[in-house]
């Protein structure tokens, strides 16, 4: 779910939910590793809801779609509260969010076949039964065997703070990770599917207080708007009375305070993570 276009000027505060913090210990990777220049990978990308991915990270996704890596969403739940609209339902929303990820991820390069809806409800993720869905995660990992994973940001020697169904989402798929890689985990994987242990080598998170990496987006930024922008009942007008038209003042608005958020200057405009690898 994100905020409605007046709460968009206050999310960048370091103590809330962060698109772009600042880069704390940067980390060296040589130009053969680092995103921008993958191709042929496999990219496995978990978040919370239709559009996380695409507003934290959607330059990114741009540029290894344009490289020719394959891949995956996973989305955690179908975003079927995050209206103030008295006459939408649960229903509809969900149908509408869907719609709108499947523009979004086909502006970014990504094909709607590749994109999977784990289906909780918005809100309650963090009341869904843990081990299961640490399995299911598990389970995408060791089926799809990824070179590099994205996530929401759990926090690296302290607990990252995050709203509902992100902090869920974070910690879930980071401990998804240890559970992947060990058989006696979920040996059902094995033993029905065939699904093998898999190590993942190199993760990406985003939302991150602590960004270490920094990825150049500029040559893909107005794809990455365009994408964003895709979600339209998560600005207003459209969030308090939905229409499927976008407002040519909001779509302004959206683009000048994404411009400002992604540090656009001097010809350049960044995306943040923080890398870890093994």
């Amino acid at each position: 779910m994100f905020i409605p276009l007046f709460a968009l000027f206050i999310s960048f505060r370091v103590d809330a939910q962060p698109i772009i913090a600042d880069l704390v210990n940067p980390v060296e990777v040589s130009n053969d590793m680092r995103v921008e220049n993958m191709a042929g990978k496999t990219i496995l990308v978990f978040t919370p809801h239709p559009d996380d991915e695409t507003f934290s990270m959607g330059g990114t996704l741009a540029l290894l779609a344009k490289n020719g890596n394959r891949i995956h969403i996973i989305i955690y739940t179908n975003d079927n509260k995050g209206s103030l609209d008295l006459e939408m339902t649960s229903e509809r929303l969900a149908r509408i969010r869907k719609a709108e990820e499947e523009k979004a991820c086909a502006l970014l390069g990504i094909a709607k076949e590749n994109i999977h809806w784990l289906g909780y409800e918005d809100g309650d993720l963090e009341y869904a039964e843990p081990r299961a869905l640490r399995g299911t995660i598990a389970r995408y990992i060791k089926l799809y065997r990824p070179d590099v994973v994205f996530s929401p940001d759990p926090g690296a020697t302290w607990l990252q703070w995050h709203k509902t169904d992100h902090r869920m989402a974070a910690n879930i798929t980071n401990d998804a990770f240890i559970a992947a890689e060990w058989h006696l985990y979920y040996p059902e994987h094995l033993l029905v599917e065939n699904l093998e242990p898999f190590n993942v080598r190199e993760f990406y998170f985003y939302y991150s207080q602590q960004p270490n990496y920094e990825v150049n987006i500029t040559s893909v930024f107005e794809e990455k708007m365009q994408a964003a922008l895709a979600h339209v009942s998560q600005f207003e007008p459209s969030l308090s009375r939905y229409t499927p038209e976008l407002d040519p003042r909001t779509a302004q608005g959206v683009n000048d305070r994404f411009f400002q958020l992604h540090l656009c200057n001097d010809g350049k405009c960044v995306e943040r993570f923080r890398r870890v690898g093994k």
